[in-house]
């Protein structure tokens, strides 16, 4: 064993520009590193979930840019060999950035408790672009709540700070990531192939498969277990990657969702809205699209939306090898799939728009940003003039899995599009879904909406404008 093979005992990564190491377990919460161990108390605990952005900090991998992400859900598994920035690295009273200086200019803080996880969220947004659109500020707002201020001072301290030449940050050195970091019990392994990932998962199947964390963290953030041995994703070269060619987009199963926003918008404007929608920009840098798929939640929003265009899911062992399924067969049962004990997810596979065909996504929830589906409703069609030459209705928040429409569809095949055709098939969704009766919605609610967004949906497509703030 080399000194480099090792296990190492801490994390080492570089905070506010120093190289740090600290001797925590890996799932060790980020939060609780920065302001227990490293005694920073700027990143704030507000919901523990993700939602609020009072813990917003930066997170740099590699030669990317710095992006937003939570630290009450990111774990310290996930920041070894990575550069970390909280509020504490950017400025202070006597030398402010123009954004901290916009920002306390222009009103833009009241409480306070909510303005450091702000100013990261928005530096996040800066790095990114020179001078951003103000849809892009509210964006990139989407994950950060504030309760007295409000968002119009917010808003106007970003175009501020935008307006002034800002000098460029130099990127610091980061230090190596260690193959293994085992502490206090817990075990951090770090595979760099899949072929590494596949016999470590041979070998320790109830191990926690640590992508995004932005699910699995939740519960991390709420000590409901400890992880005692974590096999991360973050440098698989094969479930990082991303490829596009003419026909079809491949996403490794750990692609963030900001890397499948980046790659989709074009051709899927529809899918575009819907990323945005289900995650903040805080989420969408570290979500993983093999992790959403993963978690086989019935009311998750990838799913039915992948589903809808024909989706297809690669899964590997060491063992077994690669076996490649059409993602409606990936969800067998409430939270059950087709993944074997020794598989992880390599990666998904996603056909391109084609000319004639049409692809809307619509999702209903109590709020608009961020919230969980009542229901979501995906749908891909091939048109011959007005007539529907085939088509995929998937829906999410309808039964225990995502799951397809199959008898809609087949009222669909050969008719032409019109609402009438849309009411014969909603008239029949009940023999494809028996909805349950929640908090958020009940059985005869979802039914109705189900159908209600067929009838959406061939509006949309006969190009009528129909204006939705919020479902």
């Amino acid at each position: 064993m080399t000194e480099h093979d090792q296990p190492a005992a801490a994390i080492r990564f570089v905070l506010n520009g120093e190289t740090v190491e600290h001797a925590v377990r890996p799932d060790t919460t980020v939060l609780d590193l920065v302001r227990l161990q490293a005694g920073l108390k700027g990143t704030k605990e507000g919901c523990a979930e993700g939602d609020c952005g009072a813990c917003t900090v930066l997170l740099r991998r590699g030669d990317g840019p710095r992006l937003a992400a939570n630290a009450c859900i990111m774990t310290a598994a996930q920041i070894d060999g990575a550069e970390l920035t909280t509020i504490e690295g950017l400025g202070d009273a006597g030398n402010p950035t123009a954004l901290q200086a916009a920002m306390a200019e222009n009103g833009s803080s009241q409480c306070g408790f909510c303005t450091p996880g702000i100013v990261m969220a928005l530096t996040g947004l800066l790095d990114r672009e020179d001078d951003p659109p103000e849809d892009a500020v509210h964006d990139a707002l989407a994950g950060n709540l504030c309760r007295c201020t409000g968002y119009r001072p917010i808003v106007e301290a970003a175009a501020r700070a935008a307006a002034i030449d800002r000098p460029v940050r130099p990127k610091p050195d980061l230090p190596d990531r260690s193959n293994t970091v085992e502490f206090g019990g817990s075990v951090l392994h770090q595979p760099a192939t899949l072929e590494e990932m596949l016999s470590l998962r041979a070998e320790h199947p109830d191990a926690v498969i640590l992508a995004g964390g932005t699910d699995l963290g939740v519960a991390r953030a709420d000590y409901e277990g400890d992880w005692d041995r974590i096999l991360s994703t973050a440098h698989v070269e094969e479930m990082r990657a991303v490829c596009v060619d003419a026909d079809h987009f491949t996403f490794g199963a750990a692609a963030t969702w900001e890397e499948v926003l980046s790659a989709v918008a074009d051709d899927y404007p529809s899918l575009a809205t819907l990323i945005r929608r289900f995650g903040s920009t805080q989420i969408r840098s570290m979500g993983t699209i093999g992790g959403n798929i993963g978690t086989a939640s019935p009311i998750g929003d990838g799913p039915p939306a992948l589903i809808a265009l024909g989706a297809s899911i690669t899964l590997a062992s060491r063992v077994g090898g690669a076996r490649t399924l059409p993602l409606e067969d990936f969800f067998l049962d409430y939270r059950k799939t087709a993944l074997r004990p020794d598989e992880v997810i390599v990666s998904v596979d996603v056909p391109r728009a084609a000319p004639d065909c049409a692809f809307r996504v619509y999702k209903l929830s109590k709020r608009y940003d961020q919230d969980i589906s009542t229901v979501c409703g995906a749908f891909w069609l091939r048109l011959d003039g007005r007539a529907i030459a085939d088509c995929r209705l998937a829906y999410g928040g309808m039964a225990a899995i995502p799951k397809r429409a199959t008898t809609s569809e087949n009222r669909l095949r050969g008719a032409g599009l019109s609402p009438e055709t849309m009411q014969a098939a909603a008239e029949v969704l009940k023999e494809d879904f028996t909805p349950l009766s929640d908090w958020r919605g009940s059985a005869g609610y979802r039914m109705t909406t189900a159908a209600a967004l067929l009838a959406r949906l061939e509006r949309d497509l006969s190009g009528e404008t129909v204006e939705v703030m919020a479902l």
